[in-house]
């Protein structure tokens, strides 16, 4: 039987995407978004489809600490923004070369910040 951790990397490795959990900086209420990812290693990182504008960004620069669900297999993480255009940039690649490119550009409107968060 695999571990919780072994469980969720087998899930984000098999689907496109996942139900991110956010508090909300007003209603400090539970918001759960989902959203696509892609996972390198232990890094997941996450593009908000309005950039800077998206909600669930704004609260987590409020609160970083979010939750991941992958068909009932989850996590609780630090969300650290990336903000240079470099890092930014790289992020869009890798959904680009996971979703396609017409998906991210028919999808995504703003590309001036994205989430790297750190599977334990």
């Amino acid at each position: 039987m695999p571990t919780r951790n072994n469980a969720l990397q087998d899930r984000l490795s098999r689907y496109r995407q996942i139900s991110l959990r956010v508090t909300g900086r007003k209603s400090g209420r539970l918001i759960s978004i989902p959203v696509w990812f892609v996972l390198e290693g232990d890094k997941l990182y996450l593009l908000p489809v309005q950039g800077s504008d998206t909600q669930w960004y704004k609260n987590v620069l409020k609160n970083p600490s979010i939750r991941i669900d992958a068909r009932d297999a989850e996590a609780k993480l630090q969300a650290v923004p990336i903000t240079d255009a470099t890092g930014v940039s790289s992020v869009v690649k890798k959904f680009r070369d996971k979703y396609g490119a017409s998906d991210v550009k028919k999808y995504y409107s703003k590309f001036d910040v994205a989430v790297l968060t750190q599977m334990q």
